[in-house]
């Protein structure tokens, strides 16, 4: 299963079961993840884990 094929199943889900507010949860969480990801290896590391 492709990343597309899940990204589509989910969208189907949300339009079917008129879950719109797992919207922005899902969209932050993916956020917070990318920016956990990108900036391990920067200087603004240490201001991130700070927050946890």
């Amino acid at each position: 299963m492709s990343r597309m094929d899940l990204v589509k199943e989910f969208w189907d889900f949300l339009k079917t079961r008129k879950k719109w507010w797992l919207t922005p949860i899902i969209l932050f969480l993916l956020l917070l993840g990318l920016l956990i990801v990108l900036s391990s290896g920067s200087v603004i590391a240490p201001f991130i884990y700070t927050l946890y």
